[in-house]
């Protein structure tokens, strides 16, 4: 006989089932589950500095260290939104253990997270550095540096460029000098018929420079003279039509180009919607055929371990200008306990760099950008050739402070230059010229000057280069070298790629810097538990 199929067996499913007592979150959780370790650390870390930030009086208020516990976690599950949060307190078990079932709305976590975290964001990543130093995870001993670009929550079409502001700005000044010329000859005619004493407002007495102020002043002393002038009003209506015009038109526009020099600062563009953000050129946009510079902030962060150590915020898109302001930060992050060693590629090879490094007694592992060509690692032929073309490899004879070239000419001193860098550091050049190189076969090779070739050198970065050198070519410093590529590079790909971390969600230079903090903190518990 044919067998029956046997029937199927389900688990029981009792959707309204009662339970005599409310079941424990805690008991749901995992003992190894990553909310688990950043309630840990958040625990372990001092936030006096966050309390202070609350004010007595009012209503209560929802617990900070329960806020930051929230937003922590909420980063390292890649959730930023405040809305998507504020969801997940509602629905998900793990944020409803770590927040004790509170439920702070949306308004609320953005509140906390772009004001009260503000001026306290590097003293609670201190806090968890102090944790993982504490426990052995970081010791402080070598430190790589590198710096990437991450997009800002910017309308990428909405920017000011410096140069198109000074143009536009040198139109309306001569717009402004053409009006009070026409002011001034008014003027001259009315003193033909009248008699009367000239106007002082010429076209040529520095109207081509005048700012807002100035401008203001002349309209009043216009204004003063045309109410003096009663009973011409044909004589004088060319004269308050420019006024007018003046007014109405050029003021507002030198005001606003003013206002836009004010917000640029030195820099080459800022956009409308975050005025902070610089427009830079993104590393993901390279090879591409139609890629624009995009308004971004340039994230400097060093590690160890790939840990992230010490990080800082600029707007500036080069990286060797903000190396010495992210070291400061990271002095104040540890304490005065800083790494050891300094390890960072070649676009951190200058002078004052070096300098720093010198005076605070910091292992020097810094590239310099012939660093390859001058340990004949780079094999290309033409490049070689070129390179003893450049002035720091002419041969130097210090008795008669005189360089010769590969054409055996020599290049005489003639002048010492100082420059000044952004952070303040001056360094001195010296510039040394031939005398005679219009019969030099190798001309086209050494210079593409009309007349003489002329040298800036600095000899104390020569001699920083050569300590260089010499630490990089060491076999501490092949190993160093070795692991930069393995550290901080591959911590920038984690929270790009892997925490989907391109694009800054707040706006303006301080709320950036929560933000990556945030993003800091919740990398570095991330590897703690895995």
């Amino acid at each position: 006989m044919k067998r029956k199929p046997a029937a199927p067996v389900f688990k029981p499913y009792v959707q309204h089932q009662v339970h005599l007592l409310p079941p424990s979150y805690d008991e749901l959780i995992e003992k190894d589950h990553l909310v688990r370790v950043v309630n840990q650390a958040v625990e372990a870390i001092d936030i006096n500095a966050l309390l202070a930030q609350y004010k007595g009086g009012g209503t209560s208020s929802y617990h900070p260290m329960m806020l930051l516990k929230v937003l922590v976690y909420a980063y390292t599950q890649k959730i930023y939104s405040s809305r998507r949060i504020a969801k997940a307190l509602r629905e998900n078990i793990h944020f409803m253990w770590l927040s004790g079932e509170s439920r702070p709305d949306f308004r609320t976590i953005n509140d906390f997270r772009g004001k009260r975290m503000k001026p306290v964001i590097q003293e609670v990543f201190s806090g968890v550095l102090e944790y993982l130093v504490e426990n052995g995870y970081v010791k402080l001993e070598e430190y790589f540096v590198d710096g990437t670009k991450i997009e800002a929550d910017a309308n990428k079409h909405k920017v000011v460029w410096a140069k198109r502001k000074e143009n536009y700005q040198k139109r309306v000044r001569k717009q402004i000098q053409d009006l009070l010329e026409q002011i001034e000859q008014a003027n001259e005619e009315e003193q033909a018929e009248y008699g009367e004493r000239d106007l002082e407002e010429r076209g040529g007495d520095g109207s081509e420079d005048i700012n807002s102020e100035q401008l203001k002043k002349k309209m009043e002393e216009i204004n003063q003279r045309l109410r003096d002038q009663t009973g011409r009003k044909k004589d004088t209506r060319g004269a308050k039509k420019a006024v007018r015009q003046l007014e109405k038109d050029c003021l507002p526009r030198l005001e606003k180009y003013e206002q836009q020099t004010k917000v640029l600062a030195g820099r080459s563009s800022y956009s409308k919607t975050d005025p902070d953000a610089s427009c830079m050129r993104m590393k993901e946009d390279r090879g591409a055929e139609k890629a624009w510079p995009k308004p971004a902030y340039n994230i400097q962060a060093g590690t160890e371990g790939q840990f992230i150590v010490g990080f800082s915020v600029h707007n500036r898109p080069g990286d060797p200008a903000c190396l010495v302001p992210h070291l400061e930060q990271v002095r104040k992050n540890t304490r005065g306990r800083m790494p050891k060693k300094v390890v960072a590629d070649a676009a951190y090879g200058s002078e004052e760099n070096y300098a720093y490094l010198e005076q605070h007694g910091l292992g020097n592992f810094l590239k310099y950008n012939t660093f390859y060509q001058d340990t004949h690692h780079y094999r290309k032929p033409e490049v070689l050739r070129a390179h003893q073309f450049r002035a720091e490899n002419f041969h130097y004879d210090p008795h008669t402070d005189t360089f010769f070239c590969p054409a055996q000419k020599p290049l005489h001193f003639q002048y010492t230059s100082r420059y000044t860098t952004d952070n303040g550091y001056r360094t001195d050049r010296r510039t040394y010229a031939c005398s005679d190189c219009d019969n030099c076969p190798l001309k086209s090779q050494c210079t593409k000057a009309k007349g003489n070739r002329h040298i800036r050198i600095s000899f104390r970065l020569l001699e920083y280069r050569k300590q260089a050198r010499a630490n990089l070519t060491s076999e501490e410093g092949k190993k160093l070298r070795a692991r930069r590529s393995t550290e901080v590079e591959t911590v920038f790909g984690h929270l790009k790629h892997n925490m989907g971390f391109r694009r800054f969600h707040l706006r303006g230079l301080e709320k950036v810097e929560t933000e990556f903090g945030l993003v800091s903190i919740a990398h570095n518990l991330r590897k703690l538990g895995s």
